[in-house]
């Protein structure tokens, strides 16, 4: 009996293979010719009725040389492209994945994204792109509830369930990006790409805005179709996507409206399939440069007395590369102990990190964001401004008083750059008769929001605002003070105290040019009063 049901099973593991895998022979028939036939080994391993796995299976793409011919983006025909090959084969041998493959594959694309909407800052929906099923527009009205109780941009939530969707959302350059999904995907997933959205969008234009977007509408729905495929990530890589399609010049515009040819290039590009899919092969420079910008963001709450309630720092290393051939870089710091929650470009080898805390790469060709950091010990946080304040209403009083003095502290001899200060005043507040030491004021009896617009400071003379406030007749004292918001910049300093100690290259004999640059700005930085 155990022999019996043991060769029935067998019987039918062979059935189930033969059924799953029977037209797989189709190249034959089908092909592009004859000739050697070159065979791919997909190695799927996908599993028929229940059962253990079937094998691999073999699809034959054309002649030898149809396939060199692929490989350097040639296409294995006339009029037709290395990537028309591929999907068609990929949609071929779909007809043999077994059923029960098919409903798994059917369930997991429900898990990625359905579409995506861009929205500006007053609430227009001026690009919308579906991959799966169409999803109505009205599912938005969801986020826009979302963003009236929150406020201000930054205060909608990142991640918002509907009845039927959940829409997942990030703010950039005054654009909200809005991803739409019908069930349940780990939200940073998501987020990330659509920052990689916004990050490409930049590459190509420019900027990342509105009139931006809408000039060049054709190319961004291109750049969408090929960054996802069919709700998952597919090429997110700047230096692939730009052999895909090519970036758009005044030039190549005319060319286009004259010819009419489209910006998608006809070549498969060549870091797709290799192991370094983010650098292409061949680059060439008579100048080769390499540059590091680091970047950290102070947010900060200070007290009335001065003292520091909470301050943290969030840093990123951009660089810019533009080495001949395939570098292989290790850049070291001075102090790279003092980083947390570390995160890396692909491209960065991250068990040398773990041991030696030195970053090792072979850097995309171009413009990249290498790493970003987080520095949350209170103790590593040099607050870099301070601010005088006496700010106070008389009880049953029509006035005020205002009076700030703000300066550099702890800047370690730099000169504090694109100073604005930001108040937003009681609702009581009529008008408000001020003198300014340094820069201009505003402020807006409508929303309230008093902006002093002081530029640099320059030691030893500090820049100071004072002046009266007015409030209305018979209205209450305010019963809080306002919180004051501080934006500034400083030149050539981190203030985390991160030094890069040195940039060695290996595997190619050029000497190139290095530099490094290093800002520090205010993120969300308060001085309560």
């Amino acid at each position: 009996m155990k022999t019996r049901d043991r060769s029935s099973l067998q019987e039918s593991k062979r059935a189930a293979g033969e059924r799953a895998w029977g037209g797989a022979r189709w190249g034959k028939e089908r092909g592009w010719g004859g000739g050697a036939k070159t065979v791919i080994w997909l190695g799927l391993g996908l599993t028929g009725e229940g059962r253990d796995r079937t094998g691999n299976m073999q699809m034959r793409i054309g002649t030898t040389a149809e396939r060199r011919r692929v490989e350097s983006g040639a296409g294995a025909a006339s009029n037709v492209t290395g990537r028309d090959i591929l999907r068609s084969c990929f949609r071929r041998c779909r007809r043999h994945i077994p059923e029960a493959a098919l409903g798994r594959t059917e369930s997991m694309s429900n898990k990625m994204i359905h579409s995506l909407f861009l929205i500006n800052s007053t609430g227009d929906i001026f690009l919308e792109k579906h991959w799966k099923s169409v999803v109505s527009r009205s599912v938005c009205d969801y986020f826009f509830e979302a963003q009236e109780k929150a406020g201000e941009a930054d205060n909608v939530p990142p991640v918002i369930p509907t009845p039927h969707h959940y829409l997942v959302s990030t703010y950039r350059d005054k654009i909200f990006f809005v991803a739409v999904i019908q069930s349940e995907v780990p939200p940073l997933f998501v987020i990330e790409f659509l920052h990689r959205v916004a990050e490409t969008l930049q590459d190509y234009f420019g900027e990342c805005s509105e009139a931006s977007i809408k000039d060049n509408v054709v190319i961004v729905y291109e750049l969408l179709e090929e960054m996802l495929d069919n709700g998952f990530p597919l090429a997110t890589e700047s230096n692939i996507l730009k052999e895909l399609i090519k970036p758009p010049t005044i030039l190549r515009s005319v060319v286009n409206t004259i010819t009419g040819s489209s910006n998608v290039g006809d070549q498969l590009p060549t870091g797709q399939l290799s192991n370094i899919p983010w650098r292409r092969a061949g680059v060439k420079y008579t100048n080769n440069e390499a540059y590091f910008d680091v970047t950290e963001e102070i947010d900060a709450i200070i007290d009335k007395s001065g003292s520091t309630v909470f301050a943290e720092i969030q840093g990123v290393i951009d660089a810019c590369i533009k080495l001949t051939g395939m570098p292989d870089l290790t850049l070291s710091f001075m102090n790279p102990r003092l980083l947390d929650d570390v995160s890396f470009h692909p491209c960065v080898r991250f068990k040398r990190w773990e041991s030696e805390r030195v970053l090792s790469f072979i850097p995309p060709d171009g413009n990249f964001r290498l790493m970003s950091y987080h520095v949350s010990s209170q103790n590593l946080v040099a607050i870099p401004v301070y601010v005088k304040h006496n700010i106070s209403f008389r009880e049953n009083g029509s006035t005020g008083r205002f009076d700030v003095t703000v300066g550099p502290k702890q800047t370690m001899g730099k000169t504090l750059e694109n100073v604005l200060m930001i108040i937003h005043m009681p609702k009581g507040v009529l008008n408000m008769t001020l003198t300014a030491a340094q820069g201009i004021y505003t402020f807006d009896p409508v929303t309230k929001v008093l902006n002093w617009d002081i530029g640099k400071i320059t030691l030893p003379k500090l820049p100071t605002l004072k002046g009266l406030v007015n409030l209305q007749s018979g209205a209450p004292k305010p019963e809080e003070n306002p919180t004051i918001n501080i934006q500034f910049r400083i030149q050539q300093l981190a203030v985390s105290g991160l030094k890069v100690n040195r940039l060695d290259m290996y595997g190619e004999r050029y000497k190139p040019f290095k530099g490094v640059k290093y800002v520090t700005k205010a993120g969300k930085f308060q001085v309560r009063t």
